[in-house]
């Protein structure tokens, strides 16, 4: 038996036996009462459409916690240019809440931290767009929080 409580199978929670952070997945880690899922991509990736950072299906267990988007970020050198980046969070094939942030201008939010509650057994994916074409800069997601079972 899964300890996530997961119905098994991909996406039902990335590391049922709560070891060691890995690295970024698109998974939703289960660690105790808590789940985490962290996830960065390069922004040449999601240049040419939607590029899907985060996908997992929960469990026999309702999700209250928070959806953190943060806009590019140059890893190699100043970011004192920046791009505009949109973020997509889906429940079950719709999508529930879009963010835009935007690291070009200094009075734009470049990133956002939204309350969320996940129910049980839903398909979630978290997706984005960026306006740059360079894997010197990324963009990145996370979905942190408790679990609750019934």
């Amino acid at each position: 038996m899964q300890r996530d409580g997961g119905p098994g199978g991909p996406g039902a929670g990335g590391n049922p036996t709560g070891a060691t952070f890995t690295g970024p997945a698109e998974a939703l880690e289960i660690l105790g009462d808590h789940g985490y899922a962290y996830n960065s991509t390069g922004a040449e990736a999601p240049y040419a459409g939607l590029t899907t950072m985060l996908s997992f299906t929960t469990g026999n267990y309702y999700f209250v916690g928070e959806w953190t988007v943060c806009g590019a970020v140059n890893t190699s050198a100043s970011s004192d240019t920046g791009a505009i980046d949109q973020f997509y969070l889906s429940y079950n094939g719709t999508t529930i809440q879009t963010l835009k942030t935007d690291t070009q201008q200094e009075d734009s939010p470049t990133l956002y931290t939204v309350p969320i509650i996940i129910p049980p057994y839903t398909e979630v994916v978290c997706q984005a767009a960026s306006s740059l074409n360079n894997n010197s800069w990324v963009i990145s997601q996370s979905i942190i929080g408790r679990i609750y079972r019934g």
